[in-house]
């Protein structure tokens, strides 16, 4: 049977998902079998797996840093918020249907505990070390009865526990000693150990600090995480975008300037940190139409409620403003819902996102867009080929990504596919892929269901360099490899936790735990 840690913390946003992907790389890096888990993640940023399974991003970079492909037993149970506090519940990858916050918590969150029984069980069986993350706190009084990501696991497991905190935040001890407080004596005792994250200065400053706690709580205090800048590893949820509206600011000397639309229910925003990372690009995100500025491209991302997100957008004068920059020839891409929004008319009979029946597209490309009860997740190969964008030939093979959306799109007139799927969950195919076309004197309107397009380091090097040429700017060779910088940066993070913490002692602590 496997050994297993588990990570919690005083509150959300501490560090607990970037300790854990520390954790699967430095066990990986000894020869560990080492395998992610998390039973519950709520997040609008999700993936497809292999076999077309949806999951949480948090897992995905976790998975990777442990060197195994994504398998959604790494986190069977994913909540996606749909607003007006209800969440699309996604079940062992596949969606089941929307819930309240009341009828989840109340009704069904300890049916699902079985599934996420079921995970570990098999996971348990197929590697020697897993490494589980909770969420939230664990001392949420009136979740406490019904959760099943926090201390159900560990108890199920009798998985040891380390608490995480969040110095930079300010109130790391009060959480750390208050969360022990909260916690029923059998809960306390599976805590074996305290992490101080995110410390920014001299750490032997925190001496008396550590000392109070260990005298406080009786627990050890493993280490002290430093806060690391520019991680390179994927976020979870849209907290995390006020961070990337920091370092845009840094950045706003740049050749190009990329806007991306930031709309109540962006999701997958990760789509656009492998164009964010470019030397020559400063992408920023914008919430209001006087935020948009002058911009060399304009991103409408994807969204969880894509009819409530376009009624947002004209609502707030994002779409007039939007419209002004496109009628000046400045180009404008959508990916999934923000395709969706592209076209003439989106419906939704069944009122799988919302209430209205129908709502009137930004009109720009010749489709329609039709919601359905099912939802497509599959993982998809693509070419590129002869892609007319800004005058210059986009051309590109192979091309890896996902799809994973509800609605069904039919097009209504004439214009060119800027893709054509090859590949779909595993099948040959050949499918027309996405629109795009240009106005009389307006720019370039583009959209594609597949997520991922931009992370592919030579189509987006060309996309890029056509963005260039249309400002005078000369073409650049390939910046950056993605898949490399990934690597690069999962090693950089276990390296300082590595270095952070008393690897020593967590052995010894997961020695106790086993299972």
């Amino acid at each position: 049977m496997a050994n297993s840690i588990m990570l919690m913390g005083t509150s959300s946003h501490v560090g607990k998902s970037i300790i854990t992907t520390a954790l699967c790389r430095i066990f990986h890096q000894e020869g560990r079998r080492v395998v992610p888990f998390k039973a519950q993640n709520m997040a609008l940023n999700s993936y497809v797996t292999r076999d077309g399974k949806e999951m949480g991003r948090a897992q995905v970079a976790q998975a990777e840093a442990a060197g195994l492909e994504p398998m959604v037993d790494m986190n069977p149970v994913l909540l996606k918020p749909t607003g007006n506090s209800c969440s699309q519940v996604v079940l062992n990858g596949k969606a089941i249907g929307n819930m309240s916050a009341r009828e989840y918590h109340k009704g069904y969150s300890l049916k699902a505990f079985d599934a996420v029984k079921e995970a570990l069980n098999r996971l348990q069986n197929d590697f020697d070390t897993l490494v589980i993350e909770g969420a939230g706190s664990p001392a949420e009084v009136n979740l406490k009865a019904n959760d099943i990501v926090n201390m159900r696991v560990a108890k199920y497991l009798q998985a040891p526990v380390l608490l995480i905190a969040d110095i930079d935040r300010g109130g790391a001890l009060a959480s750390l000693v208050g969360t022990l407080e909260l916690l029923d004596e059998d809960e306390r005792a599976l805590v074996k150990g305290l992490i101080i994250n995110k410390f920014r200065g001299d750490v032997t400053l925190l001496t008396p600090a550590v000392e109070f706690l260990e005298q406080k709580t009786g627990k050890p205090v493993l280490g002290i995480v430093p806060h690391i800048e520019d991680m390179g590893i994927d976020d979870e949820d849209s907290v995390s975008l006020d961070d990337r509206e920091e370092r845009a600011a840094e950045q706003n000397q740049a050749a190009l300037r990329i806007a991306v639309i930031q709309t109540p229910k962006i999701s997958n925003f990760t789509d656009f940190d492998s164009l964010a990372a470019e030397p020559d690009v400063s992408l920023y995100y914008v919430r209001k139409a006087e935020e948009l500025g002058t911009p060399d491209m304009i991103i409408l991302p994807g969204s969880k409620n894509t009819t409530e997100d376009l009624l947002h957008l004209r609502e707030y004068g994002l779409e007039k403003a939007i419209q002004q920059q496109v009628e000046q020839g400045i180009p404008l891409w959508g990916i999934c819902g923000g395709y969706q929004m592209l076209g003439q008319k989106i419906s939704d009979p069944l009122h799988t996102e919302s209430a209205h029946n129908e709502v009137q597209g930004l009109g720009y490309l010749p489709m329609e867009t039709t919601f359905a009860a099912e939802k497509l997740t599959s993982q998809v190969e693509a070419d590129c080929v002869d892609l007319q964008f800004l005058g210059r030939k986009l051309q590109v093979r192979n091309l890896y990504g996902y799809e994973i959306h509800t609605g069904e799109t039919k097009f209504t007139g004439s214009a060119a596919h800027p893709f054509c799927i090859t590949k779909r969950s595993n099948q040959i195919v050949q499918v027309a892929e996405g629109l795009t076309c240009q106005p009389d004197g307006q720019g370039q309107v583009t959209g594609t269901y597949i997520h991922g397009v931009f992370d592919q380091d030579d189509f987006r090097r060309q996309l890029l360099n056509a963005l260039r040429a249309r400002k005078g700017l000369e073409a650049l060779p390939i910046q950056r490899s993605v898949r490399q910088e990934k690597e690069r940066a999962y090693n950089r993070l276990a390296s300082v936790v590595r270095h952070s913490i008393d690897m020593e002692k967590l052995a010894q602590i997961m020695g106790e735990g086993t299972c």
